[in-house]
């Protein structure tokens, strides 16, 4: 049975560095629904005395009801049984007073339910907070899925709340070497094409079951309008945007492969200013990316930026759900995976292999290469696939060998671009595949004056 918690050792660490600090806190964790935050904070808050309140969409008299109940069972303690809160600052000073001298987390998932039942609520937690809650043992956690709400009703300078957080952090997907933890019993491979579908979303790859075929679970999960993935996409802008029918559309765009401003405005058939706007909000979320070729002499105004899906399950809903749809409601999933997607599967462990690489360059490099790699990016070469930059301004190009090998003089050319815009301060590395699960990549650093 794969793991219930995997991989957030590191934001554990700063939970529970919070809740030894000795003074009140409070911590606002948020990011995209399935991003793993309700697990995270269930996990802290096991051993621990603690509040776990989730909100619905309810009445904000039911909140507070179904609060006290949550106060009353974490307590153990009749008495917040028989309370009746007026409103939240009540409550949360109640909540001070059983807190004592001993700490108390009150952990409050899906902030943004509750504002939508009380809309002053960000400003009596702000007068609770100003009043009583900074001098209490209390650690306060708000917890949110809706990252444009939390950015700008709870983060943002115009909220009551600004100045108020001890401390914050936007939950990202998990990295490739924890994603893959989920499949103990496939292979390297089937990991990685895993990974190219579904990217690092915790629920996500949980649906996922390694006792199946790669493809079964694609056929089961996406490709037919029960499966549990098969409308998340749609869920997931219908959550975050009020109109998302032209966010549909750009989205498409960029999955089929425009990737400039002009193009993808031209593809949606809006105007460039438009088409900017609605790229901005899908950056915010996460959900797009700019990228700019790190050889580029003046990023700041460069007009070589493409844009690209950043998220892999976006991208593939986009380019192979999406369009499909009408097949995939008629019960034809099967025809959809062997046209489509099947086809597909060696461009995307070609593009997980390249994440993979990206993550070590970024994170694991610096002792192959001797210095600290400060900026990654993709690269568009047939043997150098990412590089890095250096802090000393050199280079590391992240080389795989294809199969069948072409000439290496295509390599020489390559290198020869590099040399451009870095100089000769040019570091190579030779990734390739191996059969372990905890270190799926082998490294090895050419030495200086070899080719390859």
């Amino acid at each position: 049975m794969t793991e219930l918690f995997i991989g957030r050792d590191r934001e554990l660490d700063v939970l529970t560095e919070l809740y030894d600090s000795k003074r009140a806190e409070l911590f606002v964790l948020y990011g995209r629904r399935r991003v793993g935050k309700t697990e995270l904070l269930q996990q802290f808050c096991t051993g621990r005395r603690a509040v776990y309140f989730l909100a619905a969409q309810v009445r904000d008299k039911d909140n507070l009801r179904a609060f006290r109940e949550a106060l009353r069972d974490a307590l153990d303690d009749p008495l917040a049984g028989t309370v009746e809160f007026t409103d939240w600052s009540s409550a949360l000073s109640f909540a001070s007073e059983r807190a004592g001298d001993e700490r108390l987390v009150i952990v409050l998932d899906e902030f943004p339910y509750m504002c939508e039942a009380n809309k002053g609520l960000p400003s009596l937690l702000q007068q609770f907070w100003d009043q009583r809650g900074k001098r209490s043992n209390l650690m306060i956690v708000l917890c949110g899925s809706q990252v444009s709400f939390m950015e700008r009703e709870v983060l943002a300078e115009r909220s009551p709340l600004f100045g108020r957080r001890t401390g914050q952090r936007r939950l990202e997907p998990l990295l490739p070497n924890e994603a893959i933890a989920f499949y103990p019993n496939w292979s390297i491979e089937d990991r990685l094409v895993a990974f190219g579908i579904l990217g690092g979303m915790p629920a996500y790859l949980r649906r996922f079951d390694d006792t199946r075929s790669v493809g079964e679970n694609v056929m089961r999960e996406l490709l037919r309008p029960e499966g549990y993935l098969f409308d998340e996409v749609q869920f997931l802008l219908r959550t975050e945007l009020n109109n998302p029918t032209t966010y549909n559309s750009i989205l498409a765009a960029v999955a089929g492969g425009a990737e400039r401003m002009g193009d993808i405005a031209l593809t949606v058939g809006v105007d460039s200013t438009t088409a900017g706007k609605y790229l901005h909000v899908l950056r915010e979320l996460g959900l797009v990316q700019r990228e700019i070729p790190l050889t580029d002499p003046d990023p700041l105004r460069s007009r070589r930026g493409r844009y690209r899906i950043a998220d892999r399950f976006v991208a593939f809903h986009f380019r192979h759900l999406q369009p499909n749809l009408s097949l995939i409601q008629a019960g034809r999933g099967s025809r959809v995976y062997e046209q489509h997607v099947l086809p597909d599967l060696p461009r995307l462990f070609d593009e997980a292999r390249r994440d993979f690489i990206l993550a070590h360059l970024a994170r694991e490099a610096a002792d192959l290469v001797d210095d600290e790699v400060v900026e990654v990016g993709r690269h568009t070469g047939t043997f150098i696939r990412a590089i890095g930059r250096t802090s000393s301004g050199g280079c590391v190009a992240a080389i795989v060998v294809p199969d069948p090998v072409p000439p290496l003089a295509g390599l020489e050319e390559e290198l020869h671009e590099l040399r451009g815009a870095f100089g000769d301060s040019i570091v190579k590395l030779v990734y390739g595949i191996a059969d372990r699960p905890n270190a799926p990549l082998e490294v090895e650093r050419v030495p200086d004056g070899d080719l390859l």
